[in-house]
């Protein structure tokens, strides 16, 4: 079975490839608080038009180079691109 994750994309600089950021939170078990830890994975992305901030899920495949290990399957959600307008003053 292979393994799935969901997360955001932090880089699109790479041909064909894509950083995405995956958070997990775990509750740290002796003082029970929630801890949030992520990992960056390097995905091939073939033919996919992502933008930085767009939800992803990715899955697990044989090696493709020294560091991906993972491939782009869907887009789950969009960035608005309202989100980071600047308003001058």
């Amino acid at each position: 079975m292979k393994k799935t994750l969901v997360g955001e994309v932090v880089s699109t600089k790479m041909q064909k490839t894509a950083v995405v950021k995956v958070e997990r939170k775990f509750t740290y078990p002796r003082y029970r608080k929630v801890i949030i830890r992520h990992k960056k994975y390097k995905a091939h992305n073939e033919d996919l038009d992502l933008k930085i901030g767009d939800k992803v899920k990715i899955e697990e495949t044989k090696p493709i180079s020294k560091d991906k290990h993972f491939k782009v399957i869907e887009k789950l959600e969009v960035k608005s691109k309202n989100s980071k307008v600047k308003v001058k003053s």
